[in-house]
């Protein structure tokens, strides 16, 4: 709802309507469109254009794999023969379409003949001999790059049904990969094409009756053998996972009986300054917040907190927020705001609060609020009704319903950042910029302040409403662009807020009082991310890859969360795949079980964080860390 100066439309919204909102608008691929653009994804991973040529049997296999193809050596030459200098992006169209990705129904029944005891294991002993002598021979070194992935292997047998789990969801993340990648480089809308979490796989109901303990037949040998696509998924699986590393963490029943955070003793006498913010879900799952800059005048005691601001509660409506974690990262200004040394974070908790006390010496420090992500997801839970926002008298003057006003109220709440319960144009600016992408500048507020209630050249809360009103009757009476602002704010159709987490931020001093000053509304990423790598670096537990020492797995266990980063000291980019799948009671940030991350040369990233599903019961993280070729 920016505001231009002029005529009545001098008020009418700027944003644009639901369907054009870029915050909702879909895109649907037809069955040719999504295999082509897959088609494409998996050649402009290899290749800078899909004008360049594959000039090679290796240039074609890799191709291959990244369409979530894993071709046997046989398949590969069928395609690239002896004559055979060059295939196009056309020819490699045509491959595809005439190779099918293996399923995992297909992968199952090939392993179901080497199941001797049907469940579910093949020993190691009969896999050396089947890889190393039959078929398409794989040499010692990948048979036991196999046997020595951590989350498929255990007391000397190979669980193939989490093995045929763990290639298809490697083919999926392959695929989602190249397709952001392609996405990215293209600069186009991001979305969402991640793999999805499956059941366990089910034992085939047609299987043949479990035979009696024997020797394996030889006939079971040459079918296996004679079965390219379970092999060579094999073979590609050996050459995706190169080695592997696991971290296991129990931790116990939350309780805030033990906490550490405790106000100082004669904090009544320290001076105060608060501050509100806002953490948005944006659509591509992406967390941004306001961030803040804080003066110290002279050295002093410092005790800050945050935690979740606390709105006014409708009875039996959920108050997810509630539920959010938050944190708050303090890091010193030197010299200019793009060098910053981390100082400390807000460690300490006391139920929903998390805090930190300190001396601070005079200066500029940079407060940037954060919240892993595991509680703060998109909503999945279908809402079935929406809420009216307006509603006309018998006389037909239009009015705004008694639920969307509290709404409304508890949004002026949130953007009145100072808490004076008056909204300046600062404040008001926050709020335009994440509902409308706009300013509302000088000329705007003051045709504002003409026309609406303020105080202090500040717009009040029934000023607020008036706006709002005026932007429904300028609709007459269409909502969407009020559920443009709802959506944006993070409300659903039912008004709850569910895609939003406001908090407040409390700093106490106890020689001078301190100022602080929203700067920015951020992605909770670049500094933050670097502030997270260095405090888990500082603090958690490290353990290399084995085989190699340059790729580091870092784990830090807080009181209610756990945090992982990768350190890549390498001079190449590394992808490692994530598996959580035998974690219990845990969430993570990423909403999957399985999942890889790419990690450029010499550079840290955080991995995921992870929390206890249900706070009460005792919660086991368990997540297995594999490097890709």
């Amino acid at each position: 709802m920016a505001i231009s100066p002029g005529s009545d439309a001098a008020f009418s919204s700027q944003k644009s309507t639901l369907s054009e909102s870029p915050r909702t608008k879909k895109f649907t691929l037809t069955e040719e469109e999504v295999f082509y653009r897959n088609c494409r994804a998996a050649y402009l991973t290899v290749f800078k254009s899909s004008l360049e040529n594959i000039g090679s049997k290796d240039q074609l296999y890799l191709a291959l794999q990244h369409a979530g193809r894993n071709p046997s050596q046989k398949t590969v030459n069928k395609y690239w023969t002896p004559q055979t200098a060059k295939l196009n992006f056309d020819d490699f169209c045509v491959i595809l379409r005439k190779e099918k990705p293996t399923s995992k129904a297909e992968l199952l029944k090939s392993f179901k003949q080497l199941d001797i005891n049907d469940d579910g294991y093949i020993l190691h002993t009969d896999l050396y001999k089947l890889l190393t002598k039959r078929g398409e021979k794989m040499t010692r070194e990948e048979v036991n790059a196999i046997v020595n992935l951590a989350d498929v292997n255990a007391d000397g047998k190979f669980d193939y049904i989490k093995f045929c789990k763990l290639y298809m969801t490697t083919n999926e993340e392959c695929l989602k990969t190249t397709l952001e990648k392609l996405e990215v480089d293209s600069k186009l809308k991001r979305q969402q094409f991640g793999s999805h979490i499956e059941g366990s796989p089910e034992r085939d109901p047609s299987a043949a009756p479990k035979p009696s303990p024997r020797i394996m037949r030889k006939t079971d040998q040459e079918a296996f053998s004679n079965k390219g696509d379970t092999r060579s998924s094999l073979l590609a699986t050996t050459r995706k996972f190169k080695t592997s590393v696991s971290v296991t963490v129990t931790m116990g029943v939350n309780s805030n009986r033990n906490s550490k955070l405790t106000e100082p003793n004669s904090i009544k006498e320290w001076q105060c300054v608060q501050s509100k913010g806002c953490f948005f879900l944006e659509e591509d799952g992406e967390i941004i917040s306001h961030q803040y800059r804080m003066q110290i005048a002279q050295r002093s005691m410092v005790y800050l907190t945050i935690k979740p601001l606390n709105l006014s509660q409708v009875e039996g409506k959920p108050s997810p927020w509630l539920s959010v974690d938050t944190a708050l990262y303090i890091l010193k200004e030197n010299e200019s705001q793009t060098n910053l040394q981390l100082l400390c974070f807000t460690e300490l908790r006391n139920r929903e609060v998390s805090g930190w006390t300190g001396e601070l010496g005079p200066g500029i420090y940079w407060l940037i609020p954060s919240t892993t992500g595991c509680r703060l997801r998109k909503e999945i839970k279908p809402i079935t009704e929406e809420a009216q926002l307006v509603y006309r008298d018998e006389a037909g003057e239009l009015f705004l319903t008694k639920e969307f006003r509290s709404t409304l109220s508890d949004i002026f709440d949130v953007i009145d950042l100072d808490g004076n319960g008056l909204l300046s144009l600062e404040e008001y600016n926050y709020f335009e910029l994440r509902t409308s992408g706009e300013k509302c500048d000088e000329g705007a507020w003051a045709v504002c302040r003409e026309n609406f209630d303020t105080k202090k050249n500040e717009l009040t809360r029934q000023g607020f409403m008036d706006l709002n009103l005026m932007e429904a009757n300028d609709r007459e009476g269409d909502p969407r662009d009020l559920w443009v602002t709802l959506h944006s704010m993070g409300y659903n159709k039912a008004l709850e807020l569910t895609e939003a987490c406001p908090f407040v931020i409390d700093i106490y001093a106890d020689k001078c009082k301190p100022r602080l000053k929203a700067v920015q509304m951020e992605a909770c990423s670049g500094q933050l991310e670097k502030a997270i790598c260095t405090s888990v670096l500082h603090k958690g537990d490290a353990k290399v890859m084995d085989g190699y020492d340059n790729i580091i797995v870092h784990t830090y266990k807080y009181d209610t969360w756990i945090t992982s980063v990768i350190e890549n000291k390498t001079d190449n980019k590394v992808i490692i795949h994530i598996n959580n799948e035998l974690s219990r009671n845990c969430i993570n940030n990423r909403g999957l079980n399985i999942f890889a991350v790419e990690v450029a040369p010499k550079s840290t990233m955080v991995c995921q964080h992870v929390m206890p599903l249900n706070e009460r019961q005792e919660w086991i993280y368990y997540c297995v860390y594999s490097l890709m070729s």
